[in-house]
Formats: structure tokens, sequence, C-alpha cells
């Protein structure tokens, strides 16, 4: 099949030319320029918004000296950017042991894994390292497999797990699935995800619908007899917060059909909900966990499966086999990335921060009729355009407009699922920057007529 070509200027929407000419300064354009040109191109990528020159605790700068208070950061900068006692850490581990070949042991990738066997409940203490996120959900899915003696698995439209075949397999974001790539992995089923507020059954409140998208999972589990695992997110990063006693019904399910639950903490984990896992807000423990993304401290690349001790059964063959997957330096990154949180109290001030914004935007929703919804857990919260209230239609066009006006003063952030304007600030941050960031999104919200 032969692909056509669109160059991404083509393809920008009219607020992003509008932003785009507001900032015509040489040094932006050329590296956009260079960019656009050196990179292959793909959907969230390149071509680029704009440049960064620099990224210090919350902010971020492009090379024009425009500074923006980074509410995306990609899910790695809990901790901020450029932590001084991580860079100095990293610096010292590069002079003492830059690398270690994956057949020989060291001090830190030993001392990261055991830390993580003590953070996480349960029982979840045999760890494998692997390079990012999607590596390291492959690696459960394989996990699953061999435990179980099964290849199939359930997972939800909309998910996001990774941009590997395996990983893409089993989420649920059309951008991951194109046809381009041909068939996918096979036996991944997939079921509509919570959203409790776009569901059409949750007229009246998620104790009304008998958590029907709950039963789903068990429905197809007692008829799919082979499935190995369901994996999901604990909450939608996009955000969505599952309704009560969703996952509790779920690891029931999963407990009578025979199948392990693998959540997948990668952007929702290490603090970010208020809770150090995400799980924990609903009272379940997981068979398997996998987190990425903020655990090499918004610095280096690292990610890790948590799986129970009986589930260390995959000795005679590989399951991951990464050439970093011991490396000290990412190891050491990651385990001051811990000790920073748990030192700081960035998890409970995650919690304390999260209520004192929920609690700003709820008051502030009835200001517009634009907001249809508010939601989200500790530090990962979302505001969702609609064309009205009581439609609930989601409105793109008006999300993106707000968003190039927020950027316009000073934040940056990502929208989500179309239309969810999704904030997501280091736990580090501020109440007074806090303040001054949800002082923008309700300014710009409510410029729409």
């Amino acid at each position: 099949m032969k692909l056509t070509h669109t160059e991404g200027e083509s393809n920008q929407s009219a607020a992003r030319r509008a932003w785009a000419a507001k900032h015509p300064d040489p040094a932006t354009r050329d590296l956009l320029a260079r960019d656009a040109n050196a990179f292959l191109h793909q959907s969230l990528s390149s071509p680029c918004v704009s440049t960064i020159a620099k990224a210090e605790g919350i902010w971020i700068e492009d090379t024009a000296g425009r500074r923006y208070m980074d509410f995306h950061g990609n899910s790695v900068h809990h901790i901020g950017y450029g932590h001084p006692r991580l860079v100095a850490a990293i610096k010292a581990q590069l002079d003492d042991l830059p690398f270690a070949p994956r057949r020989f042991t060291n001090e830190p990738a030993v001392a990261l894994a055991e830390k993580l066997g003590r953070l996480a409940p349960g029982g979840l203490s045999k760890v494998l390292f692997t390079t990012g996120g999607s590596d390291a959900n492959e690696v459960a899915l394989k996990i699953a497999r061999a435990a179980t003696g099964r290849f199939k698995t359930i997972s939800f439209w909309d998910a996001f797990h990774g941009a590997g075949f395996g990983a893409a397999s089993v989420g649920g974001e059309a951008t991951f699935r194109s046809h381009i790539a041909g068939p996918l992995m096979t036996g991944t089923e997939h079921v509509a995800p919570f959203n409790c507020y776009r569901c059409p059954y949750n007229h009246a409140g998620p104790e009304v619908c008998g958590l029907a998208c709950a039963g789903m999972v068990d429905y197809i589990l007692g008829r799919e007899t082979d499935v190995a695992a369901v994996i999901a997110e604990p909450m939608r990063a996009v955000p969505v917060v599952p309704p009560p006693g969703f996952w509790q019904a779920v690891r029931a399910a999963c407990n009578r059909h025979g199948a392990l639950l693998i959540m997948d903490e990668i952007p929702t984990g290490l603090g970010k909900t208020g809770r150090m896992f995400a799980f924990e807000h609903d009272a379940v423990i997981p068979d398997i966990v996998t987190l990425g993304k903020a655990l090499g401290g918004g610095i280096l690349p690292i990610a890790a499966v948590l799986a129970r001790r009986d589930l260390d059964l995959c000795g005679d063959f590989a399951i991951g086999h990464y050439t970093h997957e011991k490396n000290p330096v990412t190891a050491r990154a990651a385990l001051i990335t811990l000790e920073i949180i748990e030192e700081e109290g960035l998890v409970e001030r995650a919690a304390e921060l999260g209520a004192h914004a929920m609690a700003r935007l709820h008051a502030f929703a009835p200001q517009s009729r634009f907001v249809g919804d508010v939601r989200g857990r500790g530090l990962m919260f979302g505001v969702d355009i609609v064309s009205d209230r009581a439609s609930k239609t989601a409105a793109p066009d008006r999300a993106e407009r707000i968003y190039y006006r927020c950027l316009a003063a000073g934040l940056s952030f990502k929208i989500s699922a179309g239309s969810v304007l999704t904030l997501s600030p280091p736990l580090t941050i501020s109440r007074n920057d806090l303040d001054r960031a949800l002082s923008i999104v309700e300014t710009a919200i409510l410029a729409e007529a």
C-alpha cells in the first residue's frame, strides 16, 4: 500500500496556526523546521508545537525565553525538573559505575528492586526493570501467560499501555492501532471503559447502573475460558476515576475465573493520585503492577514490573533481557527519586493540593456552560469541555482554543479524549503556583462566548 505524505503544516488547526504566527522569532522557527525535517512524522510528536531550551522545577522555557508551567510533562516530572539532589546522585553514580553488563549485578539495581518490593503492598516484591513502560507491560503479559497457561487478555477501549505491538494490541487508543501496521496481537478482547460521566446507563449515579462495565469483564471471563489476564489503568489518565466498587468487582471476577489482574500504574503511580499506588484508593491488590515515567525522576528512562513472589516462574526463558536491565545509573536515579518522594512528603502533598484544586474547579464549573465535568484524584485532574452541559457533547475545537490561550498565558498541559483539559502538575508545585495556573485555565474558559 502506498501512503500519501502530508506535511504537518497543512494539517494544523486554525488555533495552532494562530499560535505559531504570534511567535515568529528565528530561533524557534529554525529549530522547529529542523525538527520537522529530521524526524519521522507521527501523531502526537513531530512536527512539534514549540521548543524547549531549559527545564527546572515546574517550568519549561523555550528558545525565545518564554516560560511555561508544565502541567503535562509526559507524567515524568513528579519531583519537578532537575531536582538538585537527583542531579548530584546521577553525577556521582556516573563516576562510580556508569554501566553494568546484564549478567552482572550491582548495588544500585538490587537496592532499587528491594525498595520497590517494600513500597508495594500485598507481596508484590519480585521485580524486573525495563527501559520503558511499553516494555514493562509486555513483560507483565508474558508472566501472565506463563503463570496461567493461557494467552488471551481483556482490556479497555481508549486505554493506553504503550506503543509496542503487544502493548498497542491490549491498548485501546485508535492512534496506536493504525491499520497501517496490519494485524495486531491475537486474543486481545476489549470492553467499554468505565466512564460514569458519559455512560448512557448511568443517569442516576454509579450505584444505579449495577456496575455494568465491571459486569462485562465478568461476562467475557466466563465465556472466554482462556483469558490469562485483565490489564488496565487503575484510574484512566484522561482522567477518569472508576466508580465505587468497580475494581473490587473486577478483582472478584478474576479470582473466580482464574485470570490475573495487571495494573498499569505508569502514569498514575508513585504518589500522583495522593496514594503511592492509585489502586490503593480502591482497596484491591493486583497480581502484577507496572511502573515507569516518573520512576526516573524526569531525567532518565526506567520502568519496572512488580509481581507476586509465586509468579517468579519464568527462569528457564527470557521475558525481558534488556541491555540496560540493571543499569546502575538509571537504578540510582529511580532510587533517589523514591527517597525524595518519601522524604519530602510528596504523596501527602498531592492529596492535599489535589483536594484544593478539585474544590476550586468544582466551584468554578457552574460559571461556564462549556464545562461538562471536573474529575480526578490528587494532582491528576481534568476539565471536560463540551458544547453545552446538557448534551455533554465533546467540543474539541473549543478545547483547543482554550489550550492555546493557556499556553500564551504561560501554562502548558495536554488535551485528552478530544476535549478534556488534562492537568498534571509536579508534586512539588507550590499552592500559589497551582492557584495561578487554575486562574489561567478559568480565564481561558470564560473567554469562550
